[in-house]
């Protein structure tokens, strides 16, 4: 049986052909993954059926078990999702930067896939086909350690991806499932075999790996994100908006859990929003301002920092948009957050100011996502400041190298001046 340190030298030995390996084999990949998906639905759906009715037994909370269900309607949206991405361009081999040196000596950066990495993600099945079929589309081996509420689940899926990318002439290795919380640790020693580690949970446990592990890593914490009514907000956009920001799939991480409300439109919103959350059957607590207008419980200080993920909200009047953007920066997770108001200069300082991966205007939040974005999918959603921010979704998966080609050039031809540095930028493709 092999050990997670033999998978992953398994994905790093795998990695390096994968950096090298043409669209068409990879795109020929992903259509027999979706092709397999289908065929298999019936199994699949078996394996999720008896993940979740054990789930029941152990009492998963409720949101969990939501992530967990993996049927019908989401297995056409991950092979939607899976074909989608053989739309795009290969992101691998683009160049991003080109310049003259000297003559004859030219520079480009080239783009290049991070090489193995690590994901750590909660129960949902789904998350497990978007990842590793966005790294297969970027080049990148892969270790996936899913729920183990999601065991069955997970177990099928990445058989299917393994043995149909195998199929269509992918190295094999490229894909390693990762099952005990044993292994994980371990995880956290493997710097030689792992590249970047990306884990999609809480705060404190993006920050726990962050303190045992000196592998790089793309932080997916809370999704504690906010909508602001400002003064001037369209009413009939409103409820809408809350709406489906609430409640469309509430066990996501970019639903709202705080609505914040002018203190001059509080009177007409929130009469109707409590209305329309309340048919959605949406528990909500409020400040005292917002309980003094609407009958419901009071919220506590902890209310405003959680992520529910589930039919609750905190609800808050504010003054205006400076105690608006100055609650989102300390109560939020830097994740999504949504103001309604027709003013452009509102909008603008607005965005410039809350200090998060997504900023929106008039639309509900729940459009933070890499599918909706048009990156196809997304391994996560990233609230850390490096080189991806916001849904990570092909270039996240990518850094780049520096392709320089010469024809017999020295350093000591330039240091004693026999030659000079030109420094002229180009619009040229590397041509290696």
């Amino acid at each position: 049986m092999m050990t997670i340190r033999d998978k992953a030298k398994a994905a790093k030995s795998a990695s390096f052909k994968l950096a090298a390996l043409d669209s068409a084999t990879k795109d020929a990949a992903l259509e027999l993954i979706a092709l397999r998906l289908e065929s298999r639905k019936d199994e699949i759906i078996a394996a999720n059926r008896e993940d979740c009715a054990r789930s029941e037994k152990e009492q998963i909370a409720a949101p969990i078990l939501k992530r967990l269900t993996f049927e019908d309607a989401k297995i056409a949206d991950v092979v939607d999702g899976t074909r989608s991405l053989k739309n795009l361009s290969d992101p691998v081999g683009v160049t991003l930067l080109s310049t003259e040196l000297d003559k004859g000596l030219d520079l480009y950066r080239v783009s290049c896939p991070i090489g193995v990495v690590g994901i750590i993600f909660e129960s949902r099945p789904d998350a497990l086909l978007q990842i590793s079929t966005l790294c297969l589309k970027s080049g990148n081996a892969v270790l996936l350690k899913g729920g183990s509420e999601a065991a069955l689940t997970n177990r099928i899926l990445a058989e299917i991806i393994d043995a149909a990318s195998k199929e269509a002439g992918v190295p094999e290795g490229w894909i390693q499932l990762v099952e005990t919380r044993a292994d994980v640790n371990e995880m956290f020693a493997l710097n030689e075999e792992i590249d970047l580690l990306i884990p999609r949970g809480s705060n404190a446990f993006v920050k726990y790996i962050m303190d045992n592990s000196s592998i790089p890593v793309l932080g997916h914490a809370d999704g504690v994100c906010h909508i602001y009514l400002h003064d001037d907000c369209d009413t009939d956009k409103v409820v809408p908006i809350v709406v489906d920001s609430k409640t469309q799939y509430v066990a996501a991480c970019n639903t709202v859990e705080n609505i914040l409300v002018h203190e001059s439109v509080a009177s007409r919103e929130l009469p109707r929003i409590k209305a329309a959350l309340a048919e959605k059957n949406v528990e909500m607590v409020g400040c005292k301002k917002t309980c003094a207008i609407i009958n419901i419980p009071a919220a506590t200080t902890e209310d405003w920092h959680t992520e529910y993920v589930d039919y609750k909200v905190a609800i808050k009047v504010v003054s205006g948009l400076d105690e608006a953007i100055a609650f989102i920066n300390e109560h939020g997770s830097g994740h999504t957050d949504s103001i309604l108001t027709e003013s452009a200069t509102t909008a603008k300082t607005f965005m410039a100011l809350v200090d998060s991966a997504c900023v929106f205007q008039n639309c509900s939040t729940r459009f933070s996502d890499g599918f909706r974005f048009g990156f196809g999918a997304e391994v996560g959603i990233s609230t850390s400041k490096i080189h991806a921010r916001g849904p990570v979704g092909l270039d996240g998966l990518l850094i780049y190298k520096y392709k320089l080609i010469g024809n017999g050039q020295t350093v000591s031809q330039y240091a004693s001046k026999e030659k000079t540095y030109t420094h002229k930028p180009m619009n040229t493709v590397c041509p290696l």
